[in-house]
């Protein structure tokens, strides 16, 4: 049985990387002889590897045409970014699996897939890997290297692309998207009648409006929210992420025109409480945003997505009714008043698709399959490569854990070793 679990994610470029890698760990809570070590991928690259990483909000907030092009890149020279990577990490890479020598590696970012491989193949290091995909339609090749030993879908229309870039069906689990139990945890509250105990909306109270955009707090935030209090009785929650100053700005204006109609907040762990009370959730294209919203039973419209791998995904949402799309705000009160129209008629059928769509299980389902993937055996690990001296990305990496709440996350889990030297 695998008992020693190596994750690679990421806490910076979004927080997508990061929640998912927590939904595992609350199923691997449940094994308490299982050790998992989880890793920022960007500290192995030290502090120019933070500095990249830290770039991903200022650049998905104001470059999108450069992030295109890094996307267009990945698409067609995959194998340029893998060596890339490879070169910045490969040293503090090799000392981290010999010293704590890894059953399995599972990567939850496509920059630690095929660069990871390149370094274990160089060095005859036998360790399974495991990919598991976070993005839902647009994937980049650097999701799916054949050579892994498993890649885990999340969706039909990511294992069709990996089945287009070369990755044999046999390597190819589909499961759903793994979310937090926080926003699974109103399904159990109801002791079974979850069915019966919908929040529905009857036009008999103010509509209450959550507008968001991942964890960086992009799209254009102030307009959305002033269409629907000019057009609507609502009362809208604007949540801006890591994007303070955006905060600031919001506060000033129309936080000062609307008075108590509208409540503006940061990044917040509490996401989930403000899904739950909301009849709606308008929000940039995000996977990670996208399928929190359904598990939390809120229907979404789609105002915008990053270009590349979130291209996709407003026209997923509306493949299985799981939201709407609204790119032209000039249309946004129309698209309300369709949803509300004939007692919210329309509203309350995404509601019912979501409520079919979703399988609650889907962490515990990836844990369980990880898990019994069979170990290849000892593995070898070159000595002579190490000297005696700590590498100095322990010391990064310790101050980036503390830095995203990791204490948190080990109170928790407290019957999950998670390696913080």
């Amino acid at each position: 049985m695998i008992k020693n679990i190596l994750i690679l994610s990421s806490n910076n470029t979004g927080h997508g990387h990061k929640s998912i890698t927590d939904s595992l760990l609350e199923q691997f809570s449940l094994y308490p002889d299982v050790k998992v070590h989880v890793v920022d991928g960007f500290t192995l690259a030290g502090n120019f590897g933070l500095r990249v990483g830290k770039l991903y909000g200022s650049v998905t907030r104001n470059a999108k045409d450069l992030w295109k092009l890094v996307w267009e890149i990945s698409l067609k020279k995959p194998s340029l970014l893998n060596d890339f990577t490879e070169v910045s990490i490969k040293d503090n890479f090799l000392k981290l699996i010999h010293d704590i020598k890894p059953d399995l590696i599972l990567s939850v970012h496509p920059n630690f897939n095929g660069s990871v491989l390149n370094i274990l193949e160089d060095y005859n290091i036998n360790i399974p890997i495991v990919t598991l995909i976070a993005d839902i339609v647009s994937i980049t090749p650097l999701w799916a290297d054949p050579r892994v030993d498993y890649i885990i879908c999340p969706s039909k229309e990511s294992k069709f692309k990996c089945l287009e870039f070369g990755v044999s069906e046999s390597k190819l689990i589909e499961t759903g998207f793994p979310v937090r139990q926080k926003f699974l945890k109103h399904i159990n509250d109801n002791s079974g009648d979850y069915d019966q105990n919908t929040r529905k909306y009857t036009g008999d109270r103010p509509f209450e409006c959550l507008i968001m955009s991942g964890g960086e707090g992009s799209g254009n935030m102030s307009r959305i929210a002033s269409i629907l209090l000019k057009n609507f009785n609502c009362r809208v929650k604007i949540v801006t992420g890591r994007n303070k100053l955006l905060k600031k700005r919001l506060e000033r204006t129309i936080g000062e025109q609307y008075g108590d109609r509208v409540e503006i907040y940061g990044f917040t762990e509490n996401i989930q409480d403000l899904m739950l009370s909301s009849d709606i959730a308008v929000t940039r294209g995000s996977p990670n945003v996208m399928m929190e919203a359904v598990a939390c039973n809120v229907p979404i419209i789609i105002t915008g997505n990053l270009p590349g791998q979130e291209e996709g995904n407003p026209a997923y949402m509306q493949k299985y009714n799981l939201g709407i799309v609204c790119k032209d705000l000039r249309k946004l009160r129309h698209t309300v008043d369709g949803l509300l129209a004939n007692n919210a008629e329309k509203l309350n059928k995404i509601k019912q698709s979501q409520k079919e769509y979703l399988n609650p299980n889907v962490a515990k389902e990836i844990v369980s399959f990880l898990l019994s993937i069979e170990k290849k055996g000892d593995t070898n690990f070159p000595d002579d490569l190490f000297s005696d001296d700590f590498p100095k990305f322990w010391e990064i990496h310790k101050k980036i854990s503390l830095s995203h709440n990791k204490k948190i996350v080990l109170k928790k889990h407290k019957n999950i070793k998670i390696n913080q030297k």
